[in-house]
């Protein structure tokens, strides 16, 4: 049986990953090994910062620094829980290593930490647990308004009817899915289906093409919706 290298393994779960952390030094070694290793990262150096990005946009894990400048990483990790409409994965770095800040940390949501100094493969580690851990504990069944996503079985259904999709058509959907209801990127969707692999500037919109002549064109309204400009969401019918 061929061996699959852990870099090949990181770029398979092409995990979106929110980095808060004041110190650039540190931040500038986290980001490079990780989008090395294949991960999708974007990067705040301010608690209210990191709040609102992870609150606008669809992570997989967010690394948050305790220590933050305006609002330490206790405040942040207990507003997202309070505002997130989804669990976000949370690994929590500190300085500190006494059982009341850890205490504190995960009475307000934090789902993992790491005291620092750390190796950055134990990191890239600890967020790919974290990532699986969610997902295993994540319900097999997606249901949004008629339509209904059974992952375990890979099997899709609007108004109790079965839907015949693709492979590349399913994981567009169910990437929107999981998003719901914020709106996925072009460029955020297109490292989810391919990484970092380039493919062909009209794929993505044949795929999406074929997406909704399966979900949509033979019901009484779109679901699969446009936002122009900016990417692509699932909006549901009041």
């Amino acid at each position: 049986m061929q061996q699959i290298s852990e870099q090949q393994l990181s770029k398979q779960a092409a995990l979106h990953i929110l980095l808060v952390e004041d110190e650039l030094s540190i931040a500038k070694n986290i980001a490079e090994y990780m989008e090395h290793k294949g991960y999708i990262f974007d990067f705040a150096n301010k608690g209210k910062q990191g709040l609102e990005l992870a609150l606008q946009h669809h992570y997989d894990v967010v690394i948050l620094d305790l220590n933050l400048p305006t609002m330490d990483g206790i405040d942040v990790c207990r507003q997202l829980r309070e505002k997130a409409d989804r669990h976000i994965p949370i690994l929590m770095l500190t300085a500190r290593d006494s059982i009341d800040d850890k205490v504190s940390g995960f009475l307000v949501g934090t789902d993992d930490y790491l005291t620092k100094p750390f190796s950055l493969q134990e990191l890239e580690v600890r967020c790919l647990a974290l990532s699986r851990r969610h997902r295993l504990h994540t319900k097999d069944a997606l249901t949004l308004g008629p339509l209904r996503i059974d992952r375990k079985r890979k099997y899709v259904t609007r108004n109790e009817e079965k839907i015949e999709l693709n492979a590349m058509g399913y994981k567009i959907l169910v990437v929107l899915a999981e998003a719901y209801p914020q709106i996925v990127s072009r460029s955020e969707l297109s490292q989810k289906l391919w990484g970092d692999e380039p493919t062909e500037s009209d794929a993505l919109r044949s795929h999406i093409y074929q997406l909704r002549a399966a979900i949509d064109k033979p019901y009484q309204y779109p679901m699969i919706k446009t936002v122009f400009g900016v990417g692509f969401t699932i909006e549901l019918q009041e």
